[in-house]
């Protein structure tokens, strides 16, 4: 069964583990995008929406947004194989890697909407 699977490069390595904690893992995928979703949501809403931001802070802040909503897509499917591959090879789990560069984005985009607000 595991030959049929993708990406080989989890499946294809180590014994199969307890699938509660794949379950666990595939629900901390889904829960990463749907933190992504929510980022380019927010970043089409200040764009789309009349939003009473001046219009150069206004398209930052949505570009801000969209890219870390882009950002956190991509770290989903690296965190979920990183984090099979090792449940697989029964080794220790990899840690957040992403989180400074979400936390910074973040506080950068709520900033660029707070001034926009004041223009």
């Amino acid at each position: 069964m595991s030959d049929s699977r993708f990406p080989k490069s989890v499946y294809g390595v180590g014994e199969e583990p307890d699938p509660r904690f794949s379950l666990a893992n595939e629900r901390t995928f889904l829960a990463w995008i749907r933190t992504s979703l929510a980022l380019v949501a927010v970043g089409v809403a200040i764009e789309a929406l009349a939003v009473p931001i001046h219009a150069v802070p206004r398209f930052i802040a949505a570009i801000l947004f969209i890219l870390l909503g882009l950002i956190s897509a991509c770290y989903a499917w690296l965190s979920w194989s990183r984090t099979e591959r090792a449940l697989r090879l029964a080794r220790a789990l990899p840690g957040l890697a992403i989180g400074t560069i979400l936390v910074a984005g973040l506080v950068l985009a709520v900033i660029v909407v707070v001034i926009g607000m004041f223009l």
